[in-house]
Parts: C-alpha cells; structure tokens; sequence
C-alpha cells in the first residue's frame, strides 16, 4: 500500500510536526509510506496531481487548511475514484458525522493519532476495529472509540527532522514539543480538553533541540504552558544558551502569573536580550469575563512579570476580544491596561467556536451567534452587537498597521499616556477604513493618515504631529523624500554636521527642529519642552537612527 501523510501549511515557512512523526514511527515498517508538504497558496489541482498516485492520502488537519483540504480531497476523487482519504488532526476530531459524509472522505482519525495511524497501516483495508477511526460502512458511518494514550516514551530515538534537508531548515519556523497536555481548562481553547501533561524523554528532547540549533534559526516551542515546571524550564534554558548560535530565536508559550521568582532571577543573571520570546496569553482583564470560561489570571501579577523580563525577552501578548461578559467598557479597559506594557507585538484576536471546546458547546447561555465556516468567529453576543465588533476590527486592523509593524511606535505610546490608546486607534482604524485599504495601501498611505487623524482629532497637540514625522523619518533604511515636517536650513545642517564631525561621507543624515527633547522622549518616555535639534543618520542597511545630540545644544 503506498501511502502519503502530507498538510497543507498556511505559509511556506511553517513545517508540520505531526506528519514527521508519524512518518518516523512507522516508514520502517511500512515502505510504502511517503510525506511531503503543501501550502494553502497552492492550487487544488497542482497539490492533487502531486498526490494522485498513492492508494491513500493522509491530511494533517487545521482550522485554517480545512477548506482547501477538502478541495483537494475532491480533485483527487474525480481524478482517481479509487484513492482513500483519510483525515487527521484537531479540526477534524470533533464534530465529524458531517465530514464523513462527504463523498471526498473516507476515514477520519479522532484525536491523538500514533496509535489510531499505526494500526490503520498495519490492518488496511480491515478497519473495523481500530481504535477512534471513524469510517463507512454501506454509507452509514461506524466508529470504535476507545481511551488510547500514547506512551511518549516511545519518542526515544525519533528524530522528526532527521529527513529533511538540513540547509532548508535554516529559513523555516521548526517546532518542537517537549509535553503534551495543559494544566488549565480555558472553555475556549482545545488544550482544556486534556488536563494531563505529559513529558517526553528528556534527552531525546534535548538530543532533538540540538539538532535544530545545528541547523535552524528560528525554533517554536508548542507546549501549551512551557514553564509549568520550574527546574525543567530553566534546565532546557541552561541547554539552549549552552549552544546557541548567534541570531537565532526561540519562542515558549508562558503562563506570566506563575513565572517562578527562580526563572525571573535566572533570566536576569544568564539571558542575553533579545534571545528568547515570550508568548502570553492574558485574553482579558475582566476577572468576570475569566472566571465565566474557568480561566484563571491574576493581572498584576501578569503584568509585574512582563514588566521585570521586558529588558531581556521579547513579548508577544494576546487579548481576545468577545469573551462572555466582556462588554465594549471592558473590552476597551483591557486594551488600554495591557497596551500600556508596551510589548513589541500585541496581538488582538476575536473569539473563535472552535469544534469540540466547551464555548461552542453552550453559545446559546450567551446568545452567541458565529460564523459556521472556519475559523468559526464571532457576529454577535449578548455582549456586543454586531456593529461594536466591527468597530473593533477596524482598531485591530490599524493595531496592526502602526503598533506591530512598528510604524508608529512613538506615536501610539504619546497617544496612550495622555489620550488613551482606545480611541486613539479607533480613530485610525475608521479613518483608514474609509480612505485606503488596510490589505493594499502603501508606506505613505499609513503615515498620510496617521498625519491626517492627528489633524483631525488632536489638532491643537503639537507634540503629536511632530512625533508622527518623528515615526515616519525613523522607519526608514535610507534618507526618505521630506514629509510632515522641514529640515532646518541649509546653512545650518552644513553647520551642524561641520561642528559635530559627522561622517557624512559614510552616512546621510537629516536635521529637523523640535519644540522637545526627542532623547528624554525617546530614552525615558517624557515629554520635556526645550527647542531640541534632532539629528537622524541613515546607513542604508538598518533603519534610521537618532544621533546623540547631548552637547549640541551648548554648541548651537
């Protein structure tokens, strides 16, 4: 039987975990067992003829390729009838009588798949009795489920990655896992559906993550909450500083509450900057709004951690929007606290009905109405009405935009101390939604209309218009065309580089005039009024960079 395990990734950049397990666990009994991965960029129909050959298609299956996976399951039918699909994976291991049914599906594997794939190799086409396989019989759909946990132990000596070419491995996200499982039980995420956290072997682990140091660059941990054992956290950070290669990152899914006083210690003493990411969770800060999906948070506590490792380690913060008994104040309350912590990526998403989470289970309680497509979002709750949500997207959009792509940085951060960061960006966002596209728009429509809005709601601030041209001439490699504000003059540029010694035969630089000291802003977040001439070098390579003009003053 020749069999293909394969996924369609949502970037070319991704690698799928699961499919190169499963393929190491079983290729050496089973010859004719292939992987290979697509994208969901790529056509049905070029992913099909690539597959059409085998006698079963195996799909790795998630809430953002379920679409195009079906696609392809329905060309491979028309192309050869006698090909078996059979699908795998967290979108399709809950809710699944309607799937089966479909003419393009033929089996489906429910939840953890090692032992459910296995015995399907070993007993096709005989599958009458293998574990948490649903398939049809004479049209009607059959199912053995069973409680079958497989044993992680048997990971020892697997190297997922072992196959694939080691140069190409440098270019891509490589994840790895150390544990199965998460110890908390969130109503709106499928990790509450196992409470049991289970570890690898330790040394594969490690003999694994070496493997990826030697040869990526950028290694995501998909541990649900990496840091729920205080030794074992800071024994994987000791191994990765031990071999760590310059440039390269690595990312861990934090729970910030119970970040152990040793860890924060720890990171302090022995944690270059800038080497690991943080990826954290808070969702919301109505305690309300957590206790209605069994989440459990302390916020100050949250935030105190960020606020000590924020010098060391990048923070990537998640806020979800439309939890129950979240209403817009609450909402608004949350995205002002947690933007104030400044994290170089904040991410706002929108509650999501995921199959087989308890959220989806009871929606009617909170009158939620969502989208019956992937990814399940949310319309509208008794919480907020559908026009609300939209308003909301238009602040995440321009969120996006300036806060994450780092537009607007000094902007946005001037809007949040003094104005509120809420109705800042949703001034933007409307803004923007009515004069550009946020999917395809240019460099000088973002700052045209952050110039714009800053005309239009804050008129009278000063500070605030020259800090948007404060923004757009530091997110440039090389001297930009002048906008928002002019240089001094000639004779005075001429005057200050003369004086300063500037290496202008290596650099380019621009001079501008300020009614505040752009280093005290920029250094210590304070706005102090002083005529302050700001001088900008450009390399050409990075972006721009403010030149320390701390004796400039006395010479002018």
């Amino acid at each position: 039987m020749k069999t293909l395990l394969t996924t369609l990734n949502a970037k070319y950049i991704h690698l799928n975990l699961a499919i190169r397990l499963l393929y190491e666990l079983n290729h050496q009994q089973h010859e004719g067992l292939d992987w290979h991965e697509f994208t969901i960029k790529e056509k049905p129909e070029d992913i099909a003829d690539k597959c059409k050959d085998y006698d079963v298609v195996a799909f790795s299956c998630y809430i953002w390729n379920i679409k195009q996976t079906l696609a392809v399951a329905r060309v491979l039918k028309n192309i050869n009838p006698n090909i078996k699909i059979l699908l795998g994976g967290p979108e399709v291991s809950y809710d699944y009588t309607d799937l089966i049914k479909l003419d393009e599906v033929d089996y489906i594997i429910v939840g953890e798949g090692e032992i459910p794939f296995a015995e399907f190799l070993n007993n096709y086409p005989n599958v009458q009795s293998i574990p948490n396989l649903v398939h049809k019989v004479d049209g009607k759909m059959e199912f053995f489920p069973q409680q079958v946990t497989f044993d992680l132990l048997n990971y020892v000596g697997v190297n997922p990655y072992k196959n694939d070419p080691p140069q190409d491995l440098y270019n891509k996200v490589c994840y790895i896992e150390t544990s199965r499982g998460c110890p908390y039980k969130c109503e709106f995420c499928l990790a509450s559906l196992d409470n049991k956290v289970r570890y690898l072997p330790i040394d594969d682990i490690k003999r694994n993550l070496a493997y990826l140091m030697e040869h990526g660059r950028t290694i995501k941990f998909l541990d649900r909450t990496f840091n729920v054992k205080k030794d074992f956290t800071i024994d994987i950070f000791k191994f990765i500083l031990a071999r760590r290669k310059p440039g390269q990152v690595f990312q861990f899914e934090i729970t910030a509450d119970i970040v152990h006083p040793d860890i924060v210690k720890f990171i302090q003493e022995e944690v270059p900057e800038g080497v690991f990411r943080f990826e954290i969770g808070i969702q919301t800060v109505n305690q309300k709004a957590n206790l209605q999906v069994s989440r459990k948070q302390n916020f100050d506590k949250t935030s105190a951690v960020i606020k000590q490792l924020d010098n060391k380690i990048e923070m990537h913060l998640d806020l979800i929007v439309g939890l129950p008994l979240d209403e817009w104040a609450d909402i608004k309350y949350s995205i002002e606290e947690v933007f104030k912590l400044y994290p170089p990526e904040l991410q706002l998403g929108f509650l999501k009905f995921l199959k087989g989470t308890p959220m989806r289970l009871k929606h009617e309680q909170h009158g939620y109405i969502f989208d019956p497509m992937p990814p399940y979002q949310i319309i509208e709750s008794n919480y907020l009405s559908k026009e609300e949500l939209h308003k909301i997207t238009l602040l995440e959009e321009a969120l996006e935009v300036y806060w994450n792509k780092k537009r607007a940085t000094h902007t946005l951060k001037y809007a949040a101390e003094k104005y509120g960061i809420f109705d800042f960006l949703m001034n933007l966002g409307t803004y923007f939604e009515a004069q550009y596209d946020f999917h395809k728009h240019t460099l000088y429509d973002a700052y045209d209309a952050l110039q714009a809005v800053v005309k239009l709601h804050y008129q009278s601030d000063e500070t605030m218009m020259q800090l948007v041209a404060l923004d757009y001439y530091l997110h440039h490699k090389l001297k930009p065309k002048t906008m928002y504000m002019e240089e001094v003059s000639r004779e005075e540029k001429t005057s200050v580089i003369n004086e300063l010694a500037l290496n202008h035969h290596k650099y380019r630089f621009m001079i501008f005039p300020f009614t505040f000291d752009v280093e005290a802003w920029i250094n210590q977040g304070e706005i102090i009024s002083q005529n302050y001439t700001a001088i900008i070098q450009y390399n050409g390579e990075t972006k721009a960079t403010l030149v320390s003009t701390q004796q400039l003053t006395q010479a002018l």
